[in-house]
């Protein structure tokens, strides 16, 4: 062996060796950087809490302490009040002139959405980079004091929301509580199907086709196997407006929609609808779906049957307003504002008539995080901020399956905590601006 193969040898060896070595290296810093955050979550889980404020509000009753506290200890409250104990060797945090409430809750968002990107997103971006797209989003949403969501279709990313829940409720990444969908269910040639394209190319869908009763049970069982919540079906498109009125066709009929609430009812599920308008919107409440979501257009019995039983409409200003205000042409943006217009007097009927009402703002279409909005555009168009509060953390706690463990400050409820600045029953619009973020008690943002 000569002396150059030699020296190859001696640098092939070593270049193996400082591999290895670095791999070896790799691991135990990742082992030690876990063992460190794990340490740091039993000290703080172990810790007691005491968070302060100037006020601190009673969602249920709208009453508000003047200063107010919250203990938590591990993951759970376990006072509120003006003041509460303050435990020897606690954590304590003054926020200030702020408000300590309930961490937001919002019914109806887009993870793997992102702006710009709504249209084809199966064929534009990959499953891979869609997901990672949506960890970023989660952790917008909850540092902007959104701790519980609800992801109402994943837009052609199959189950791939269940990677995102899963690993936030592991702790690898940061993000709210959520219930997911999986993709959407929607007909052949649906509302969120690819109809500009040549048929024959079969372009990628944003939604799970289904055309008949027994495919959209197929689909949810497959879906469910896949690990998603419950199921979000489209149910009317596409939509135009015809001399100020709406026009917008169903695409399930009642017994379809009741087959797949029964099915959803055995999974231990629920259904929930995209519906604009009539007929759709009936159907949807006559086979007693979880909610409508946008729900512009109620007919006086659609509206009676939400009351009866309990159905809560989602309105999603939010992503109405974007759409106004960043239209690509004129025209689109007289189509938008007009439907923006019918919109906003529906919505006053709707209050009128006193149906229930949840908190959704389609976020994803429009950047994460500043999904707020939504509750400054309920109380613009007629609700009070002491219902729009409600009906975010109450109707949205409930509508998620979390009743009696998030959505108010009560001991024994999640410690999921947010402060605002000023008074939230003043000006609404403090919600926008949140100061501080707890989530299952640790402290995310201060």
């Amino acid at each position: 062996m000569n002396r150059n193969i030699k020296f190859s040898v001696k640098a092939v060896l070593f270049s193996k060796f400082t591999l290895a070595f670095s791999f070896v290296l790799a691991a135990f810093s990742l082992s030690y950087f876990a063992m460190a955050q794990t340490d740091a979550y039993i000290i703080a889980h172990q810790t007691p809490i005491v968070l302060h404020a100037a006020r601190l509000l009673e969602i249920e009753s709208g009453k508000l302490f003047q200063p107010g506290e919250v203990l938590v200890l591990g993951e759970r409250i376990v006072a509120v009040g003006q003041s509460v104990e303050h435990p020897k060797g606690m954590q304590y945090f003054d926020v200030g002139d702020a408000t300590l409430m309930p961490g937001l809750i919002d019914a109806h968002i887009h993870l793997f959405l992102h702006p710009g990107a709504e249209d084809l997103p199966p064929v534009e971006e990959s499953v891979p980079w869609r997901t990672l797209i949506a960890a970023d989003a989660a952790r917008a949403d909850l540092m902007a004091g959104f701790t519980a969501e609800r992801d109402m279709g994943t837009e052609g990313a199959g189950s791939a929301d269940t990677a995102v829940r899963n690993a936030i409720n592991s702790g690898l990444i940061l993000g709210p509580r959520l219930r997911i969908s999986g993709n959407a269910i929607d007909i052949m040639g649906g509302h969120e199907d690819a109809n500009r394209f040549n048929p024959a190319q079969a372009v990628l869908s944003n939604a799970d086709r289904a055309n008949s009763a027994d495919e959209i049970i197929a689909v949810m069982r497959s879906q469910h196997k896949e690990g998603s919540d419950f199921a979000k079906i489209y149910e009317t498109g596409h939509d135009s407006m015809v001399n100020g009125e709406l026009h917008t066709p169903y695409q399930y009929t009642e017994a379809q929609l009741a087959a797949a609430v029964e099915e959803a009812r055995r999974l231990n599920a629920v259904v929930a609808v995209h519906a604009m308008g009539e007929p759709g919107t009936l159907y949807a409440a006559e086979a007693g779906v979880a909610s409508i979501d946008h729900a512009t257009q109620l007919s006086d019995e659609t509206m009676r049957l939400m009351k009866e039983k309990h159905i809560p409409a989602v309105p999603t200003f939010a992503i109405f307003e974007y759409f106004a205000e960043h239209a690509t042409s004129p025209e689109t943006k007289a189509r938008e504002e007009a439907l923006l217009k019918f919109k906003i007097g529906e919505f006053k009927k709707q209050i009128a008539a006193g149906i229930p009402f949840a908190v959704g703002s389609d976020v994803g279409p429009f950047p994460h995080g500043t999904q707020a909005r939504e509750l400054t555009l309920m109380v613009r168009y007629g609700m009070k901020p002491l219902a729009a509060l409600p009906a975010d953390l109450i109707e949205g706690a409930k509508l998620l399956g979390w009743a009696d463990q998030i959505g108010t400050l009560k001991p024994g409820y999640y410690a999921d905590i947010i402060a605002v600045p000023g008074n939230p029953l003043e000006d609404i619009s403090v919600t926008e601006h949140v100061r501080l973020v707890m989530k299952n008690g640790s402290i995310v943002r201060q």
